[in-house]
């Protein structure tokens, strides 16, 4: 593999997503205190557990606050991702029936104001972005805050929940393949520590793939108790949503395989020989069986309490259950190719599966400032509980019956389907991880440390049989040192750790977890008295405990001697001018895996920006406009037994908005992928491809008040 050359840019982003925890600027000269606006900041609750300012930690941490992810037209969670270093938001192209983001070439868990929110595969609902009022992104292992994780990082949504000062909307949409949506946030103070707030939704949808709805209602009432030393919220949300798949699985072959779209190694016949192809609209399912249903009911009280003004307690607790009613017929692939024939003829497979999860989790902790002698501490240290149950009841079948992929014409469903029960119940799938953890953020003069340790006990199996247990210790470390010209080299390492179930065939053991290592190098810098925020940041990952590696024959039977890694440069960076605000995000990755060759649909680089206009005064006061670049180089998929490889062509995206806005409305345009750029998020070695978004127009009336 080619090492990734080292390039310095100068980035400068805008928006949200690093100026959280900078507050305030003195002007000397003048005697004056300048006010820096903040726009994104971590709480206690967020991805750190801590408050800690992002130019104190030395790790990567970026936040897009609800402003600038619906200034920049984000319909979905993914969306919200699209703006940041290191990060890719629609792995998978355009999606309903989840977020798949990918943090440094590694799968991304997703939480939700700081518990984990999504287990397994299929068994959950979808989060809606009007319900967040901001996303973090922690970049690198977690396990030290959080314990069982992939070592790529975190994706943490933060709630919109009741609480003092909150302005009430009404929101209206109307875009592109028949989108309604209505939208309202509504905020009351029964008395000075009391507040509610009722946030909700209703929207019917097409999408851009035909028979594929995305029609959702969600409802999310939070009440709040605050006083001078105590906080405690209480969070419910039920969320039901009735849609399809946008996940096609468009057969390889009649995506124009050996056109600019995608390149095959070996060559094989493409069944576009004719000049047929397929569209990303393309519908290869059956309209009377297909779906995706899907509904959740989440329960979360979030607490803290001041017992002196150096010892406090903080809690989080969740209930969480939902069930998903999968139905979906697709074109069959097995790893080989090609699979459809030069008349476009192929066969398909059926899926039934009827899911279901429930989690019960628990986070307490203590914080505790203190000096000892120069050292100024902040400790916290907690325990953790979750207990999640899984279910998923199926019928799969393949080669059920054939269709055209260019005319597909539907007949009866398969006589297994009828009757839409599942043929196999299987067992529930049982995990329960106890955690406890000890943090201390030390500041001495200007330096900033960091330690953290935690120790994991997770049991995981299925109900019946006799669970597998795995202990894990991991920890964390940072250095940072904060000059007075507003720039902060640091330096830090962290560790992950991810249960996998199984036998080693060779030792006979419990296979064990895989583990993950980070080195980051870093610089933050603010200028003194400015709204300019710059971050550079390299990365080295190492995940071990892997499987083997292709060319390891001498013992066959042994399955974790495989080591994968991932090395990159990132930049983030925002400015405000006048009434200018600009961002540009840039990443550099190499990646490979433990077959030596780069992690599947994951690009090389990233270039993503985008500058928005809002005039502050005279006759254009109240208008507002923007434009943003996404740019993905090219992503590969590898099968190194078969000797394989498919290589998805990069792409480069336009967005815009532009709008008005009086006292109480704001009437806003968003056009995401404004030239409606034919693209491919990834296509497999196995045979499959995943379109991309096609614009989008969305057009939105607010009322605020």
């Amino acid at each position: 593999m080619k090492k990734a050359k080292i390039a310095v840019a100068f980035t400068v982003t805008l928006g949200g997503a690093m100026l959280a925890g900078l507050a305030v600027a003195a002007n000397q000269a003048e005697g004056k205190i300048e006010e820096v606006v903040v726009t994104g900041e971590l709480s206690r609750f967020g991805a750190t557990k801590s408050a800690t300012p992002i130019l104190e930690t030395a790790r990567s941490i970026s936040i897009e606050i609800e402003e600038m992810f619906r200034e920049k037209g984000a319909l979905t969670l993914d969306d919200t991702l699209s703006y940041s270093a290191g990060v890719v938001g629609d792995t998978f192209g355009f999606s309903t029936r989840g977020d798949f983001p990918r943090i440094r070439g590694f799968d991304a868990a997703e939480y939700r104001d700081g518990q984990q929110v999504l287990f397994g595969y299929y068994n959950n609902t979808r989060s809606d972005v009007y319900m967040l009022e901001q996303v973090e992104i922690l970049k690198g292992p977690a396990s030290v805050l959080y314990g069982k994780g992939t070592p790529g990082g975190i994706v943490n949504a933060i709630s919109k929940v009741a609480g003092r000062g909150k302005s009430n909307e009404i929101v209206v949409d109307y875009g592109e393949s028949d989108r309604k949506q209505i939208a309202a946030d509504l905020n009351f103070e029964l008395n000075e520590s009391l507040f509610v707030r009722l946030v909700g939704l209703f929207r019917d949808s097409g999408t851009q793939v035909d028979s594929v709805e995305d029609d959702s209602v969600v409802f999310m009432p939070s009440i709040t108790f605050q006083n001078e030393t105590s906080s405690v919220t209480a969070i419910m949300e039920y969320v039901d949503r009735n849609s399809g798949t946008a996940h096609q699985f468009l057969p390889l072959e009649g995506t124009g395989c050996g056109s600019s779209d995608v390149e095959i190694s070996p060559a094989v016949i493409c069944t576009n020989a004719n000049g047929q192809k397929l569209q990303a609209s393309d519908f290869m399912g059956h309209p009377g069986f297909d779906r995706y249903d899907s509904e959740s009911s989440l329960f979360s009280v979030l607490g803290n309490h001041l017992i002196t003004d150096q010892l406090s307690i903080e809690a989080v607790v969740r209930y969480k259950e939902a069930e998903v009613d999968y139905r979906q017929a697709w074109i069959d692939f097995n790893g080989g190719l090609p699979r459809v024939d030069a008349n476009g003829n192929a066969p398909r497979t059926w899926y039934l599966n009827d899911a279901s999860s429930e989690q019960l989790a628990v986070d307490f902790r203590v914080r505790w400032a203190l000096d000892t002698g120069p050292l100024n501490h902040e400790v916290f240290a907690g325990v953790s509980y979750q207990d999640v149950t899984t279910d998923a009841d199926r019928t799969y079948l393949r080669s059920q019956d054939v269709i055209n992929i260019y005319n597909p014409i539907n007949g009866p469903i398969p006589l297994p389907f009828v009757s839409g029960k599942p043929l196999y119940d299987a067992p529930e799938s049982l995990t329960e991880q106890h955690g406890v953890y000890l943090n201390d953020q030390i500041a001495i003069d200007r330096w900033k440390i960091n330690i953290g340790l935690r120790y994991d006990d997770v049991r995981a199996g299925t109900r019946g049989s006799s669970a597998q247990n795995d202990y894990a210790l991991s920890g964390s470390a940072g250095l940072l040192y904060a000059f007075d010209i507003g720039l902060s080299p640091y330096v830090s390492w962290a560790e992950s750790f991810e249960p996998v179930l199984g036998t080693d065939g060779f030792t006979d053991q419990p296979l064990k977890p895989r583990e993950g290592e980070q080195v980051e190098v870093g610089i933050k810098y603010q200028p003194p008295g400015t709204q300019t925020y710059i971050t550079l940041a390299y990365f080295d990952i190492e995940e071990s405990n892997l499987a083997n590696p292709s060319s390891l024959v001498t013992q066959p039977n042994s399955q974790q001697e495989g080591v994968g890694t991932s090395t990159g440069y990132e930049m983030e960076a925002e400015t405000n001018y006048g009434d200018f605000r600009w961002e540009i995000n840039i990443t550099l990755m190499d990646t490979e895996s433990a077959d030596n060759v780069a992690f599947d649909s994951v690009p090389e680089k990233q270039v993503s920006s985008w500058l928005s206009y809002r005039p502050s005064e005279g006759a254009l006061q109240g208008f507002k406009a923007g434009l943003g670049l996404r740019y993905a180089s090219e992503n590969e998929s590898n099968n190194v037994t078969a000797n394989a490889k498919v290589v998805t062509d990069g792409y480069t995206l336009y967005d815009g908005m532009i709008g008005y806005e009086l006292e109480n409305w704001d009437l806003t345009l968003n056009l995401r992928n404004l030239t409606n750029e034919e693209y491919y998020g990834t296509c497999l070695v196995r045979g499959d491809c995943f379109p991309g978004e096609e614009r989008s127009a969305v057009a939105r009336v607010a009322f605020r008040y």
